[in-house]
């Protein structure tokens, strides 16, 4: 595809499951109206229909899978383990899925969103190539009436956003950008097909995760890679490899006791971590700490010490043996200088590759620094840096996503009394535990701004907020309520405990997209929950526990009538005590990845 911006459209998709000249839903009324058939939109359906309740998915792709369905770019991959990174809700699906390597490669990824498709039947009840347009809350019905770009009208009595954290791709409005002439691709709107750089001089934007996934790769095929850097990222290397079938066997014989273990875990996920202060070692200790947590390679890197993401001066001796790894593999000292970062160790999201900062060793590869002066435009053979054209055949631009709240602006989804969603969250989004927003009644928000979300893994964040909706939903059919909406007090509290415990890790202090700083006018708000993912999943059981406590639920006919627990029981789980002591939580200080 010769376009100025190539994208992964699913009408190009090899894998498509392109509905081809379906009738539109007119009129049609279902019990709940799930927007997106990602791993949490999936797991969602599956969770409705053992409630009996009827349910539709739009989805805007051509398949399932969310971000692995669009994230297709050359080295995407995960960066939890393997073992850890899936559904925990089947132990029959946990036994028979087998991963071929430690951290796994988006195809197998998107492989196995596709059999729990198949396996759970889940395909009959989703649309496909179906962009949900807006959402409008009808406030006489007390019902959602929701519409689509093929020209879906429907009502819902629940709107549940299962629209990803990272789905909402930025691409800057460079100058001149429809002049050039070659190729213009996102990393995270990757075209199906694949792309051949073979040949090619190609410009690569950033150096985020994707770019440092995708650099190596890329400059295997390129004849030339130019690399535009404006913040440079810690890198720690995956050191991955083929599963061992004897390790898998061994894992998947005490699944329950590791999916538990899990959910104890500030990240929701189990690794080794030293809880001892990195201040309180030697120079020498640190040293052999350091060196052993980064042979083992991967997030869990973070865990050499209970302090590094609280105390700046712990943080400065991880960061500089990060930086000292950098310059021990890059052989020219300007571009290792170029590639050391200055800031918070970890403040950014910490960054997993394979063979990154030795692909800068390369004759045939360069960096550009545009930290001080942002590339100026394209022309058409090229791009203009500090003045000098650069000169490529294709440009890849790895800048990210509107994260967060994106997916959210990109649908008119109005509230009560004419209230839009992006007016209420003008100054930066504002949630009752990432879970609903005052004046939005019946709206879900799945892994939502105000909950761990993208401070975990993933899959259990999503998990333990599609069980706790489907016990809530479960109950307001117990007890014949309507509605369900948070109020005001609980709304503001909430936000301001967010706010508050943000402040005492260091990864408030870095310019990241955790706080939207990548997209130019967007608010600076930290908008995931830092305080670890046990804390929060237990605040979300006290809530459950006191009759939902902070929503005020309306239309009941029984409203003394105690929750059912349903789904919730497995997140009721001890927090892990090797990790997160009695002080420690009393200070708020949880560690996190």
């Amino acid at each position: 595809m010769m376009l100025k911006v190539t994208s992964g459209d699913p009408s190009v998709s090899s894998d498509s499951k392109v509905e081809n000249n379906r009738d539109a839903e007119v009129d049609v009324a279902f019990d709940a109206v799930i927007v997106g058939a990602g791993f949490a939109g999936m797991y969602m359906l599956h969770r409705l229909r053992g409630l009996g309740l009827s349910a539709r998915v739009y989805e805007a792709g051509g398949g399932v899978g969310g971000t692995w369905y669009w994230n297709r770019y050359p080295g995407a991959r995960c960066d939890i383990m393997s073992m850890q990174y899936s559904y925990s809700f089947s132990e029959e699906l946990d036994q028979e899925w087998s991963w071929s390597e430690k951290y796994s490669p988006q195809p197998e990824i998107l492989n196995y969103a596709n059999h729990v498709a198949d396996r759970f039947e889940l395909r009959q009840d989703i649309h496909f190539d179906t962009r949900v347009t807006a959402a409008v809350f009808d406030e006489e019905a007390k019902c959602w009436r929701i519409e689509t770009d093929q020209g879906d009208q429907v009502s819902a009595q629940f709107c549940i956003m299962a629209v990803g954290c990272l789905s909402a791709a930025n691409l800057p409005p460079f100058e001149g950008i429809k002049d050039f002439e070659g190729p213009v691709y996102h990393t995270g709107e990757w075209p199906h097909e694949g792309v051949d750089f073979t040949g090619l001089r190609v410009g690569v934007i950033g150096t985020g995760s994707s770019a440092i996934q995708s650099i190596p790769i890329i400059a295997e095929q390129a004849t030339a890679l130019t690399v535009f850097q404006r913040t440079p990222n810690y890198s720690v290397p995956a050191w991955n490899e083929k599963l061992d079938p004897e390790e898998e066997r061994t894992i998947k014989a005490g699944y329950p006791e590791l999916r538990a273990k899990m959910r104890g875990r500030p990240t929701g996920f189990y690794f080794e971590f030293n809880a001892q202060p990195a201040l309180e070692a030697t120079e020498e200790e640190r040293e052999r700490q350091y060196e052993e947590f980064w042979n083992r390679g991967g997030l869990p890197f973070l865990g050499a010490y209970g302090d590094l993401l609280f105390e700046k001066e712990a943080n400065d001796t991880i960061a500089e043996f990060g930086r000292r790894k950098i310059r021990e593999v890059v052989k020219d000292p300007a571009t290792a200088d170029l590639l050391c970062p200055d800031n918070v160790f970890g403040g950014k999201r910490l960054c997993v590759d394979t063979g990154y900062f030795e692909t800068y060793n390369l004759p045939h590869v360069s960096l550009v620094d545009v930290s001080e002066a942002p590339i100026e435009r394209f022309t058409k053979q090229g791009i203009v840096a500090n003045g000098v054209e650069y000169p490529v055949d294709a440009v890849v631009c790895a800048t990210g996503f509107a994260a967060m709240t994106g997916s959210f602006d990109n649908i008119k989804i109005t509230g009560k009394n004419g209230l839009a969603l992006t007016e209420k969250w003008r100054a930066g989004p504002r949630t009752y535990l990432g879970l609903s927003s005052v004046g939005f009644p019946n709206l879900f928000m799945i892994t939502g701004p105000g909950s761990p979300s993208v401070l975990a893994s993933m899959i259990q964040a999503i998990e333990q907020h599609v069980d706790w909706m489907a016990d809530c939903i479960g109950h307001m059919r117990d007890i014949g309520a309507q509605t369900i909406e948070p109020t005001l007090k609980y709304e503001d509290e909430w936000v301001d405990h967010v706010n508050e415990v943000a402040k005492i890790s260091l990864r408030s202090t870095a310019s990241s997209w955790y706080l939207g700083a990548n997209v130019p006018g967007r608010p600076r708000v930290f908008m995931p929950y830092i305080g670890g993912f046990p804390i929060y999943v237990d605040k979300c059981n006290q809530v459950m526990t006191n009759g939902f406590e902070g929503f005020e639920l309306d239309g009941t006919r029984n409203s003394d009538a105690a929750p059912k627990v349903r789904l919730t029981e497995r997140w009721r789980v001890p927090v892990d005590m090797d990790v997160i002591s009695p002080a420690a939580i009393a200070a708020r200080r949880v560690p996190i990845v």
